[in-house]
């Protein structure tokens, strides 16, 4: 059966719910519907707040040709293959959802199309077209920012629901509380809808609502996750965790829990190079290379072939040996400094650019390393009060034993681990 949310979507503008500064009597895009002279567009907004509905309702009502793709699994190729119906068709509006997902090529095959008017280019994005879409693009569409739907607007398309589909209206819904339902949709009216029709399947009639029955439904039914909520965090959480404990099964698991609900790619990616660092450091040094390599890559390609990427990452994250040297060694240094305030330089390893300096013994007995063997030369670096402290104790593997070694080996006792 299709969606609630899709049976309840509006064909009018007087039937959206939300959205009025965009959509009310005198507002701006309502002037171009009216006109009939619709510009090419950027639809910006969180989840589920009315972008592909207007943009239906807009090709509804000036009755052109409509042309939808997704940004998640189209290609250039399906693109080309859009302008050249739109070509065909002759004025057509090409709707293309989460287009910040696709990259720099993908979007600059839709140049040509916009300049020459062959398509009205509407996009849909939850990100900021500032930042996602190239320059090029975005100055030839106008944009159009979507607000979060309200508390009331939500609970007015609950009662739509209730009052226009045959068969929610057949499981006789009481609606005693809405709390759940509103925190768990994250004002999405897709999300709130569907997860409403889940919920009223599942009980009995009289379907009554309460906060208890969604939230025991809920996470029996559906996959409970929120882009800015406490899911958010605690998936995060378990995916880094994940790669902490060498478990690259559960990490591969957990990246998908977030690829599926909608998590953004790039965070997904930068969490991976902190974790590179904290929880591999020195075991495995190129891992922090791979990571950052995987956040450009995510950058260059977007989705859906971002997906193996991340997926090659976090594997190899996972897999790597792990130490937390690093980390600890930074933070133990920053307590330090905390503690013991601007200590001064040691004078033979202060800089001395000019005669005053030198006269003052700026540099005066330092030893440049690579003049004596191996590139070594035993001096002390730290302030006088803290000489000889100790920051970085190498890890317990197999790279940072060999670095421990030859740490001995150059400095004795000072670095006898």
């Amino acid at each position: 059966m299709t969606p609630l949310a899709e049976r309840l979507r509006p064909h009018s503008l007087k039937d959206l719910v939300g959205q009025e500064h965009l959509t009310g009597d005198g507002s701006i895009l309502r002037k171009s519907i009216d006109t009939g002279n619709i510009p090419s567009m950027i639809l910006w907004g969180p989840p589920g707040v009315g972008k592909t509905t207007i943009a239906t309702i807009i090709a509804h009502s000036v009755n052109r040709p409509f042309l939808s793709l997704s940004a998640i699994s189209a290609g250039v190729k399906d693109i080309r293959d859009a302008i050249a119906t739109a070509t065909a068709a002759r004025g057509a509006i090409l709707f293309i959802d989460e287009i910040h997902r696709f990259n720099k090529g993908q979007q600059d095959a839709l140049l040509g199309a916009v300049e020459k008017g062959i398509i009205t280019l509407i996009g849909a994005t939850t990100e900021n077209p500032s930042f996602e879409v190239n320059s090029a693009l975005l100055s030839r569409c106008q944009v159009y920012v979507l607000k979060a739907l309200e508390e009331k607007d939500l609970i007015k398309l609950l009662h739509l629901a209730m009052e226009a589909d045959e068969t929610i209206r057949d499981k006789n819904v009481q609606l005693k509380e809405t709390e759940a339902l509103i925190t768990i949709s994250g004002g999405d009216a897709r999300k709130l809808l569907n997860l409403f029709e889940i919920i009223c399947d599942a009980l009995e009639v009289p379907a009554i609502i309460t906060n208890d029955a969604v939230m025991r439904i809920a996470q029996k039914k559906i996959a409970l996750y929120d882009k800015t909520g406490e899911q958010h965090y605690d998936i995060i959480s378990a995916f880094i965790k994940s790669i902490r404990g060498s478990d690259p099964n559960a990490a591969v698991y957990w990246l998908a829990r977030m690829i599926e609900g909608g998590e953004d790619i790039k965070f997904i990616a930068r969490r991976m190079v902190i974790s590179a660092s904290e929880d591999i450091g020195m075991a495995n040094a190129n891992a922090l290379l791979l990571a950052n390599a995987t956040f450009e890559a995510v950058n260059k390609i977007g989705y859906p072939e971002a997906r193996i990427i991340l997926s090659q990452c976090a594997i190899y994250l996972a897999s790597s040996p792990k130490s937390n040297s690093a980390y600890m060694a930074i933070d133990s240094a920053l307590a330090t400094v905390s503690k013991t305030g601007d200590l001064p330089v040691p004078l033979h390893i202060r800089n001395a650019p000019t005669k005053l300096m030198k006269s003052l013994d700026y540099g005066k007995d330092y030893k440049y390393s690579h003049s004596f063997e191996n590139n070594f030369s035993e001096q002390e670096y730290l302030p006088e009060k803290i000489a000889g402290a100790a920051f970085y104790e190498p890890g317990n593997n197999a790279r940072e034993n060999e670095l421990r070694n030859y740490l001995k080996k150059l400095w004795k006792d000072k670095y006898n681990y």
